[in-house]
């Protein structure tokens, strides 16, 4: 993985998106690219990174909804 794309993942997960979500955007490239192109496109407007990240997570948050959520946070929990 390139180390800006490492950077963004690691940031997404600070604040509070799952990995296996995480996993599954940096394993599609169209869903990849979309990111990088946000993330570029909103660090051009002079954002820092955290920044970036907390606004990316609401959006990816908001977009899995709760159930989603809850759902990853007690398949994690059985294990």
């Amino acid at each position: 993985m390139k180390a800006s794309n490492l950077n963004i993942y690691q940031r997404l997960r600070d604040f509070n998106v799952p990995a296996a979500v995480l996993d599954e955007i940096f394993s599609n490239n169209d869903d990849l690219s979309t990111l990088i192109t946000s993330w570029d496109e909103l660090k051009n407007q002079n954002l820092k990174d955290d920044q970036i990240a907390e606004a990316v997570s609401k959006i990816i948050l908001k977009e899995l909804g709760d159930d989603f959520i809850q759902s990853l946070e007690n398949s994690s929990i059985k294990k």
